[in-house]
């Protein structure tokens, strides 16, 4: 039967009715919280193109976890700047460097908080790229050692999670291999599996300070209108050990993040990247939008598109709108 028997107006009258019946849920557990550590003390350096958005030194970093985690977010993400970059980011695997550092002051002041660790080089290296470069290019094979070393300084520091976001063949195998030989099976990995060399990743890069010098990523991160082969990433990552597969940026690739949880079933991440949130940030700050309505919209869509954890720079103002704070 069509109109006047079916009024689909009548479940949406009020808010009442319309929370009784919404379909998707967001959580505060759904979220994790990308942080970038510096070195030094007391510092807090803001990100010119991510307003609210700082470099920060772990004891700062420490007190952000700690107010993130009593907003009910259970993770964060780090990356870190290092004080020295070489050819090879050998600042990576620095059992005493800020990541490393940040890892153990987390897990011991905030215990309860899961400590994901990005494992990639362009943060550590001279260059900028995500690997050993010959010849203008990255190393694929020579890459994967130096990748598996900065996974297990992480794991040795106490992570929960590490998460190869390089985009190398082969590395999840890799670093599910020594993982396993040096004694860290219960170490997770989050796997960029699908990750797109995509406009969106701009601010990060003043963030991370991990700007290619030369050159792009394109040879290594995947082509934007590749569907299939994002699906075949995807499969190749839950062979070699993957214990979470991630979409990467998230909103134009919600299709991708549908496809990959259709076809797979497996706990899957997506990344609302720092231009999707400076897009909506400079909006609101601009009086262009309602900033708090877009930024709730925005990652509904991403979990009803599939995902079931959301790394987003929202994520602690996101938990504390939820909680009504």
């Amino acid at each position: 039967m069509a109109f006047p028997v079916n009024r689909p107006r009548r479940l949406r009258r009020t808010e009442t009715m319309r929370r009784m019946m919404r379909e998707t849920r967001l959580a505060p557990e759904d979220f994790i919280l990308p942080l970038f550590v510096c070195p030094g003390r007391d510092v807090m350096k803001p990100v010119s193109s991510m307003p609210g958005v700082a470099q920060m030194s772990v004891d700062n970093i420490v007190a952000e976890a700690r107010e993130t985690y009593a907003a009910g977010v259970p993770a964060v993400i780090l990356f870190g700047i290092p004080e020295h970059k070489d050819a090879t980011g050998t600042s990576a695997w620095n059992d005493d460097g800020e990541v490393q550092r940040a890892i153990g002051e987390i897990k011991e002041r905030v215990p309860g908080m899961a400590v994901i660790t990005d494992v990639c080089l362009c943060e550590y290296t001279d260059h900028g790229h995500c690997g050993v470069v010959e010849n203008g290019d990255v190393d694929n094979d020579a890459t994967l050692e130096l990748l598996v070393r900065e996974s297990l300084s992480h794991a040795r520091a106490g992570a929960d999670i590490v998460a190869p976001s390089d985009m190398m063949d082969g590395r999840v195998g890799a670093i599910r291999d020594a993982l396993d030989q040096e004694g860290f099976h219960n170490t997770a990995i989050m796997a960029y599996s699908a990750k797109f060399a995509s406009a969106f990743y701009g601010p990060f890069r003043e963030a991370a300070e991990s700007a290619p010098q030369f050159g792009d990523r394109r040879s290594y991160q995947m082509d934007p209108p590749n569907g299939d082969e994002a699906i075949r990433e995807v499969m190749y990552d839950i062979e070699e050990g993957a214990d979470i597969v991630m979409v990467k940026p998230a909103l134009p690739y919600l299709d991708l993040i549908w496809r990959v949880k259709q076809e797979f079933g497996v706990p899957l991440a997506a990344y609302n990247v720092s231009g999707e949130y400076s897009m909506i940030r400079a909006a609101g700050i601009n009086g262009w939008l309602d900033e708090k309505r877009a930024t709730m919209e925005v990652l509904t869509a991403i979990k009803r598109a599939g995902a079931d954890l959301i790394l987003t720079y929202f994520a602690k103002e996101a938990a504390r709108e939820l909680a009504g704070k």
